[in-house]
């Protein structure tokens, strides 16, 4: 089946780039931490701005934050983020770029209490992934009641630039939501 000849998400019908991380990445059960990471860098750059402009950015991304590595970035220095505002690769967001640095440190925290990142966040959904009925665009919710949850907790623990709606596009795509819609090839892969 050609790429173009598979049933999607209705948000990702009309772009390449977009339909690979639809078809491969958004929904899957992530429990990589340094993947978590790169997840939440690219969600809190996105915040007022559409995933495709992060997602076409995505590999600049990869080059200026060490390849999300968050011990790397964690050491980022002042000079490190005058020299990422001129990386016109990049949303040159100086208090996104700065909040990509104190989440790195506040991730390594988490990381040193849990023992890993994806078991802190997977307790925000009992370990289980939610699973909701989306039968067209309007049905998607814009936050839910564990991403505030664990918004909040991000937020007592120090992160920045994660709020209920950012997280919960994090929860979705790194599996701990399936918004696949119905009839997405997608749907019913996802709720292993």
């Amino acid at each position: 089946m050609k790429i173009e000849d598979k049933k999607r998400c209705g948000w990702a019908l009309d772009d390449l780039l977009m339909q690979q991380y639809h078809d491969t990445e958004w929904g899957v059960r992530t429990k990589d931490d340094q993947k978590l990471f790169e997840f939440l860098v690219l969600e809190s750059a996105q915040a007022g701005l559409s995933w495709r402009t992060v997602l076409h950015k995505r590999e600049n991304y990869r080059k200026a934050f060490a390849n999300f590595d968050p011990v790397k970035v964690s050491r980022f220095t002042t000079q490190t983020v005058e020299t990422l505002l001129k990386n016109q690769g990049i949303i040159r967001n100086r208090a996104k770029i700065e909040a990509a640095i104190n989440n790195a440190r506040k991730f390594l925290e988490v990381q040193k209490q849990f023992g890993s990142f994806f078991k802190y966040s997977w307790q925000f959904v009992g370990g289980i992934p939610i699973h909701h009925t989306i039968r067209k665009l309007s049905d998607f919710p814009t936050v839910i009641p564990e991403a505030v949850t664990f918004a909040n907790d991000l937020k007592k623990r120090g992160f920045q630039f994660l709020g209920p709606t950012t997280i919960y596009a994090h929860m979705q795509a790194v599996g701990m939501v399936n918004d696949h819609m119905v009839g997405c090839f997608c749907h019913k892969s996802t709720q292993n």
